[in-house]
């Protein structure tokens, strides 16, 4: 079972609350958070991150005109986890301005926890130290259940437990999830690719369970259904920055994403081609916090 990561580090860079808050209502005077989301990079044939670049670049530029807080990665950054891929990443994450919590994706699975654990931490630059695969992130408003693959991009019964052990310690305060593949089904564009395990199910049907976000199948945002509300639980696509391969490979337009949690409880979702300064409106999406 993964730990959390240490108390002491999320409240320095999250202003992590531990207790009381629950959910959102209107009126509610919570403090909003603003967070980007980085989508799958595993460049191949060469180990260049020239989108990663731009996308960090206008990343820090968006934390300076607004408040966003924190970045996530969606897993799949160093292709088969090889030590090209992983030294060749870290001064382009380096120059991240804000804490950068990822997950492994497949790719890293290609080597060991270990090795994705110590680059995470090198990436974050001093900002934090990241101790395990798996961890909370813990807002007055919302949590963000970081679950990394226990194996490719599945579970086993352990991870299965791992999440659900969070999600319901964490009731009733509204839970975003974020793995690297979102379950198998769920994105008819690549149908047999995601998560697998039958436990699944009752991970997402918890009822603090607001949405899933997840990467893996390298969408092309302009010609697929990439958000969307099924059972309840809202699904986001994080596209992939340095390839595309869905529906096919003969556009790439490089994405990332930016999640808006209001005070109100509802949260707006923008989505930003690399290199242009406003959000692309086609992409907008908007959901409730509370289930």
């Amino acid at each position: 079972m993964y730990p959390r990561l240490l108390p002491a580090l999320l409240a320095l860079f999250l202003s992590v609350v531990v207790s009381g808050c629950t959910t959102l209502f209107p009126g509610s005077d919570a403090t909003p958070v603003r967070f980007a989301v980085l989508g799958d990079a595993e460049p191949k044939p060469k180990a260049a991150f020239p989108n990663v670049e731009a996308a960090v670049q206008d990343v820090n530029k968006l934390a300076k005109q607004q408040k966003v807080e924190f970045v996530l990665g969606v897993g799949d950054i160093a292709h088969k986890g090889t030590l090209l891929q992983y030294d060749n990443v870290t001064p382009v994450l380096q120059q991240l301005s804000l804490p950068f919590y990822p997950i492994m994706g497949n790719e890293e699975h290609g080597s060991t926890v270990d090795r994705f654990l110590q680059y995470a931490t090198r990436w974050n630059n001093g900002k934090i130290e990241v101790t395990a695969p798996s961890y909370v992130l813990e807002q007055e408003n919302v949590a963000i259940v970081m679950a990394s693959p226990d194996f490719g991009r599945d579970f086993n019964d352990s991870g299965i437990t791992w999440m659900l052990e969070q999600i319901e310690a964490l009731s009733p305060k509204p839970v975003l999830l974020v793995v690297h593949g979102a379950q198998a089904g769920i994105y008819p564009e690549r149908a047999d690719k995601g998560i697998k395990h039958p436990g699944f199910s009752d991970v997402v049907a918890q009822p603090n369970l607001t949405a899933v976000i997840s990467g893996d199948l390298h969408m092309d945002m302009d010609r697929v259904v990439h958000s969307k509300q099924i059972d309840g639980v809202h699904y986001l696509h994080i596209p992939a920055l340095e390839r595309t391969k869905i529906p096919d490979e003969s556009r790439h337009n490089p994405m990332f994403r930016v999640f808006n949690v209001h005070a109100d409880g509802t949260v707006t979702v923008d989505t930003y081609q690399v290199g242009l300064p406003e959000p692309l409106q086609r992409h907008a999406y908007q959901f409730d916090l509370r289930r």
